[in-house]
């Protein structure tokens, strides 16, 4: 027998279907303070929660026998995945079951925003009758742009083209044939969308990369009139540009359902003005998407604890412990491979990637090793928490193909693991070994053979290969304070004076004048600055 604790509201449909499996016991307790749950969870195999519950380190530490969490739901921000996995607890989410109602929100918004139904309604409540105040514009004919293309925005996409609107869209993975199959216009630059549109509604996770996606200079670049929907993430759309470019009049007005702050305080501009339509983040609150996460979220505890079925997890991948200590290193090197070139690649489209094995390597589960290269090459972009069980499916879903192959014949190295990226332009590769179970080695980039280590911060930058460049840069780094751990060069067939790419390992990051100086050197043709975990970090995306 299995004991689920549930400490947050989950609908009746969802406690029939544990009820019903006579290997579940069903515990429902909701209203726990942080040391309640703590005490409960020592006696429970496996906990449902919702947004009301967060699983702490606190709470999960020494929880010997909790084997799973699951989330009612997308979002695990109140669940501390770290903490879950070195506790050795699964944690899984629910991440189909609110889209229709989270896409239905953002077009009601959308129409409400259209029509002034919110102060046309206020005002009839005050005795009034303003018809001409409040007339709107209807939304056929009229351009929107939808920043992000994962489930919820192609969903969005498609009610919008039911509306008779024309369907742009930004997104960095979706291939243009997927985009082309829903009818949607693809843009890869948001600075090149933006002008084009009556409307934007944003669908991106809120990353460092998205957070003030939408700010002062962009809403500047968009038409005069534009209206705003956000029913994503609060600070996708920076909320003091949205409001001051609300009170010029350039953006015409808002529809928010999120806020960077929740609730936003009393005395916030987006609460008064007028022009903004704001709700109390309800996108998932319909009795329908309530009812569809419970049962899903039932559905997956029950396969985990009755028949060892794992779906959708977010820290976990399916590995024996006994294959373990063997494989991490291979797994580490192609993720950290993934996570370099999809940092080169930047925002254009991927359509497929390759992983080739060589020598040692090729005797490791490669679909396994692909899957880790495709975690990283795609965990910069995807809101979900990407990892080796879920990557494939996303990288299909947004039309990548990825592929795998391998030889046992060794070459230069005892084993050896290759990339190569196809994009919208052309093709990136790169290749990596290991020097014994811990030292990762780049050995090779767009054809230039080197040996650089393969962690923490890392510039790269193409150069000529001429005297007196390697001591200006070091010079420029000393001068803003910036400690160089290692350098590696790679040479045009290994020749002096040609074409050249050198990776420079950091020990802090460069500020954003140093990087400039160092691009600005004429024998410099291009830098990039890459973010790699440092060597031994843990593996979260892996569940080690």
């Amino acid at each position: 027998m299995y004991r689920v604790l549930i400490t947050d509201n989950l609908s009746a449909a969802g406690l029939k279907l544990l009820n019903e499996n006579p290997e579940i016991e069903v515990d429902v307790r909701s209203g726990l303070s942080p040391a309640e749950v703590r005490e409960a969870l020592k006696e429970a195999d496996g906990i449902i929660i919702r947004s009301g519950t967060t699983l702490t380190p606190e709470l999960l530490d020494g929880q010997e026998r909790l084997k799973v969490i699951v989330r009612a739901g997308v979002g695990v921000d109140n669940i501390d995945l770290p903490a879950a996995t070195r506790a050795g607890i699964v944690v899984m989410n629910t991440p189909a079951g609110n889209t229709t109602s989270t896409a239905e929100h953002s077009i009601a918004m959308l129409m409400a925003l259209s029509r002034n139904i919110g102060p046309a309604s206020q005002s009839m409540r005050e005795g009034k009758w303003d018809r001409k105040k409040y007339t709107g514009t209807q939304l056929s004919g009229k351009t929107i742009g939808v920043v992000g293309l994962g489930r919820i925005g192609l969903s969005v996409a498609k009610r919008c083209r039911g509306l008779e609107m024309t369907v742009v869209g930004f997104d960095p993975f979706l291939s243009e044939e997927k985009a082309a199959e829903h009818g949607i216009e693809l843009f890869r630059d948001v600075d090149e969308l933006i002008p084009r549109c009556d409307y934007i509604t944003v669908h991106t996770p809120l990353t460092e990369e998205t957070r003030g996606l939408l700010n002062a200079d962009r809403l500047q670049k968009c038409k005069k009139g534009i209206r705003i929907v956000n029913c994503a993430r609060g600070g996708i759309v920076d909320e003091d540009d949205l409001a001051d470019a609300i009170e010029s009049g350039h953006v015409a007005g808002a529809a928010l359902d999120v806020f960077v702050s929740e609730p936003p305080p009393a005395d916030s501009r987006l609460r008064s003005l007028p022009q903004i339509l704001c709700t109390p983040h309800l996108g998932a609150s319909t009795d329908e998407a309530q009812e569809q996460v419970a049962v899903e979220a039932a559905d997956i505890i029950t396969a985990f604890l009755t028949r060892n079925e794992v779906r959708y997890a977010v820290n976990m991948a399916p590995i024996a412990a006994q294959e373990v200590p063997g494989l991490k290193p291979y797994l580490d090197l192609a993720h950290r491979l993934g996570l370099l070139l999809s940092q080169l690649n930047g925002a254009k489209a991927i359509k497929a990637a390759h992983l080739s094995l060589r020598g040692e390597a090729a005797s490791k589960p490669m679909k396994l090793i692909a899957a880790a290269f495709t975690s990283g090459l795609l965990s910069q972009a995807l809101e979900d928490n990407v990892n080796i069980i879920n990557a494939e499916m996303m990288a299909r879903e947004r039309g990548i193909r990825i592929s795998e192959s391998g030889t046992s014949e060794v070459g230069a190295f005892s084993t050896l693991i290759a990339a190569t990226v196809e994009n919208e332009t052309g093709q990136l590769d790169a290749a990596g070994t290991m020097f014994g179970n811990e030292f990762l080695r780049l050995v090779r980039l767009d054809g230039y053979q080197m040996d650089a280590y393969l962690d923490g911060l890392m510039l790269l930058y193409k150069h000529r290969d001429v005297p007196g460049l390697i001591g200006a840069i070091g010079t420029t780094f000393g001068k803003h304070q910036v400690n160089i751990s290692h350098m590696a060069l790679g040479r045009e067939k290994n020749e002096p004076g040609g074409d050249a790419v050198a990776v420079l390992n950091l020990d802090n990051e460069p500020s954003v004048e140093a990087l400039e100086e160092v691009a600005s050197h004429p024998d410099v043709t291009g830098i990039k600055l890459v973010h790699l975990p440092p060597a031994g970090a843990p593996l979260p995306w892996l569940g080690l």
